[in-house]
C-alpha cells in the first residue's frame, strides 16, 4: 500500500508541545459545573494540554445519554476562557463541525463508529475545506488498516494537513482483559506506512478499566506515540457514560507523574554497538525463519495437491486442534507464551488454507475450461 501525506508536524500545531501530547476530560459534558470543575483540576497539570469532551455521543442502542448538545460547546468556550486549555470533542457529520467551528473549538476528532463510514467521513472532509484546524482519526470498530488510512487520506485532500490518528483498540469477540482489543501491530503498520503522521493512543478506551490505564499509557509511549488522551471526571463513579474507564484529575497527576518518556536513540557508542550486534543475530535468525517457513510452505502445496487429486476438503479441525494443542506445549518448554504461539500458528494456518484454496480453484477452472 503507498501511502503519501502532506502533513504538518505536531509540533507546529501546539509550538509550546514539550513531550507526549496529553489530552484529558470528561467521557462526556453533563453540566457546567461538572465540565468547568474537571477543566479547572486538570489545567493544574503541566502534561495536559488540550480539554476534551464529548458533546455529542453515539450510542449502540437508543435511550441512553447521547450527550448535551450545543449547549456543551458553550461550556467548552468558558473553560479556554478559565483556564487557557485547548479544547477538543468528536464530530460525526457535518453539522457537528459546523457548530464547533462556530463555537471555536480548537481541535476535532473522529471517532470510531464515523471512520467505518466513509460516506460520514467525506461528508466532514467536504465541510472543512478551506478551514485550517488540527484534526484526529481515530481507528475504525474493527481492524481494518485500509478503513484508517482511507480516512486519513479523505481529510488531507480536503486541505486538512495538521492530521493524526488515535489509536483506542479494536472491538473482538475474543474475552479478553481489554475493553478493545490493542492490536498494537495494526497501528505500528500505520506507522511504517506514515512514519511522519501524528498519533496518539486512547488508553481509556482500550482498557475499559481504569487501574490498567498506566500500563497501556506505558506501551503507547514505549511504541513512540507522540501522545495520550484519557478521559477524567472529578467523580468517575457518578458520570454518565463510561464511569469504569475515566480517572479523577489527582490520579491522571499520578498516571503521568510515574510514565517513563524513552527516546528512539541513545547517546552511548557502547549501547548502539551492543544494539547493532544484537540485531545482526536477529537478521541472520530471521533469514532462517524464512527459508524455513518456504520450506514448510512447499509441504503445504504438496498437501493441496494430495487432497485436490483424491476429493479431501482443505480444513480439517481435528488436525488443526492437534497442531496448535502440541506446537503450544512445545513452546511452553522455550518459555514461550501460549498467546505468542497461537497468534503465529494462526497466521501460518491462514497462508496455508489461501495457499491450498488456490490449487483446489486452480482445479476448478482447469475441469471448467
Amino acid at each position: 500500500m503507498k501511502v503519501n501525506l502532506n502533513i504538518t508536524p505536531l509540533e507546529q500545531w501546539l509550538p509550546n508541545l514539550n513531550g507526549p501530547l496529553v489530552i484529558a476530560g470528561p467521557c462526556s459534558a453533563e453540566t457546567e459545573e461538572q465540565v468547568l470543575t474537571a477543566a479547572r483540576g486538570l489545567a493544574e497539570i503541566k502534561q495536559v494540554k488540550l480539554f476534551r469532551s464529548g458533546i455529542w455521543k453515539p450510542r449502540t442502542r437508543p435511550n441512553s445519554f447521547e450527550g448535551i448538545g450545543e449547549e456543551g460547546l458553550l461550556w467548552l468556550k468558558k473553560v479556554k476562557e478559565e483556564t487557557g486549555l485547548l479544547t477538543t470533542t468528536e464530530v460525526a457529520n457535518a453539522a457537528h463541525v459546523e457548530l464547533c467551528l462556530k463555537h471555536g473549538v480548537d481541535v476535532l476528532w473522529i471517532g470510531a463508529r464515523t471512520t467505518v463510514n466513509p460516506f460520514s467521513v467525506q461528508e466532514i472532509a467536504d465541510v472543512l475545506k478551506g478551514v485550517d484546524i488540527p484534526v484526529f482519526i481515530k481507528n475504525p470498530l474493527n481492524p481494518d488498516l485500509q478503513l484508517w488510512v482511507g480516512a486519513l487520506e479523505r481529510l488531507n485532500q480536503a486541505g486538512i494537513t495538521k492530521i493524526g490518528a488515535i489509536h483506542r483498540g479494536f472491538s473482538t469477540f475474543k474475552k479478553t482483559k481489554y475493553r478493545n482489543a490493542p492490536n498494537w501491530n495494526l497501528a505500528i503498520e500505520l506507522k511504517r506506512l506514515i512514519p511522519e503522521l501524528p498519533m496518539i493512543c486512547d488508553p481509556s478506551h482500550i482498557s475499559g478499566n481504569r487501574d490498567l490505564i498506566f500500563s497501556v499509557s506505558q506501551k503507547a509511549l514505549d511504541l513512540e506515540m507522540n501522545g495520550l488522551i484519557i478521559e477524567s471526571h472529578p467523580d468517575p463513579d457518578k458520570a454518565w457514560s463510561d464511569a469504569a474507564q475515566q480517572v479523577t484529575p489527582k490520579r491522571l497527576k499520578n498516571i503521568l507523574s510515574r510514565l517513563v518518556v524513552r527516546h528512539e536513540k541513545s547517546d552511548s557508542p557502547e549501547m548502539e554497538t551492543v544494539l547493532a550486534k544484537l540485531r545482526g543475530k536477529i537478521d541472520g535468525l530471521d533469514n532462517e525463519l524464512l527459508e524455513i517457513l518456504s520450506s514448510r510452505m512447499k509441504i503445504v502445496q504438496q498437501i493441496g495437491e494430495y487432497k485436490k487429486d483424491n476429493q479431501v476438503t482443505i480444513l480439517q479441525i481435528n488436525r488443526w486442534d492437534q497442531i496448535v494443542n502440541n506446537r503450544v506445549a512445545i513452546g511452553s518448554k522455550y518459555s514461550l507464551r501460549e498467546d505468542f504461539i497461537r497468534d503465529i500458528f494462526d497466521a501460518i494456518h491462514t497462508a496455508s488454507i489461501k495457499e491450498q484454496t488456490r490449487i483446489m480453484n486452480e482445479s476448478v477452472s482447469e475441469t471448467q475450461s
